[in-house]
């Protein structure tokens, strides 16, 4: 558009020198190309070639015949030198998903299912622009990716990235991957260990062993509330034998006496037909022999 503009301008500053003091009439040129026209357009043209929009979540690289401004322009309408290119780099996080077969600790074949988030630097997106250029991804995040996860399971064995420790081998490979790609302006936000996958004899070895591992624990849950079922019954019995030698000691032969004369005076004060047997002895208690009523 700027070099459009430039030639209207070259064209309507000719025909001005051409026609100086003329007509357009006399010239015998169309209205369209006279100067009152193309100097306008040119103008327009001009200023539209100096405003450029940035998407949102992008920034824009000034490259000016090969020189590399380090103004990124912020995402936006902004002004810029109309002869430069704005090229637009994304600065959004981005997904990159590998599927690499690397060797244990052991030395046994592990298949890892991997992703990496990251996204470009903005403020050292022009370096990368000047550096490496917009492949950025092919030519530093994923070799910098595969050489770490290969090199960090190296030096895990097998099992362990089939157990909880996995989150522990994510965590180091997005360490040490985020210092490799920093300093090349691309930061690493996380790794996710989507699936891991063993060698068939060695998962089922591992599956039988947490299985038992898993059994172990269920019995000494079965153990533990079977101990705590006995103290409960031990706690019981004891509280039923202080119960009872609590009562036993509050009971005397006077009192049994007594609690006998109480319930003849009753049983003689009733209405109903009885016949009461007073037992032997000076602690006899009486004995009922019919109860009927009348």
């Amino acid at each position: 558009m700027i070099y459009l503009a430039i030639l209207l301008l070259v064209i309507s500053f000719g025909l001005y020198l051409i026609g100086r003091g003329k007509s357009v009439r006399e010239l015998k040129v169309p209205l369209l190309f006279s100067t009152r026209v193309l100097t306008p357009i040119a103008v327009i043209l001009f200023i539209f070639s100096s405003l450029t929009v940035v998407p949102a979540g992008h920034v824009g690289v000034l490259d000016t015949f090969g020189s590399v401004s380090e103004y990124s322009l912020q995402s936006g309408i902004r002004l810029r030198n109309p002869f430069a290119d704005v090229v637009k780099m994304s600065i959004q996080t981005q997904e990159t998903k590998e599927t690499m077969v690397t060797p244990s600790k052991e030395g046994l074949p592990v298949s890892l299912e991997v992703s990496l988030l990251y996204h470009l630097d903005g403020n050292e997106a022009y370096k990368v622009y000047k550096n490496v250029g917009t492949n950025y991804i092919e030519t530093i995040v994923l070799p910098q990716f595969r050489s770490v996860v290969r090199s960090v399971t190296g030096s895990y064995e097998a099992k362990a990235l089939y157990t909880a420790e996995r989150e522990t081998l994510a965590k180091k490979i997005q360490s040490e991957l985020g210092i490799s790609t920093k300093s090349r302006g691309v930061v690493s936000e996380s790794i996710l260990i989507r699936k891991v996958t063993l060698p068939e004899q060695l998962s089922k070895s591992i599956e039988f062993k947490l299985q038992a591992e898993q059994e172990s624990q269920r019995m000494d849950f079965v153990l533990s509330k079977e101990r705590k079922e006995a103290e409960r019954k031990t706690i019981e019995a004891q509280g039923i034998a202080s119960f009872q030698a609590i009562v036993t000691q509050g009971i005397s032969a006077q009192l049994l006496e007594w609690k006998g004369i109480e319930a003849t005076e009753k049983f003689a004060s009733s209405p109903n037909s009885k016949i009461i047997i007073i037992g032997s002895g000076k602690d006899g208690l009486p004995v009922i022999l019919n109860a009927s009523e009348k």
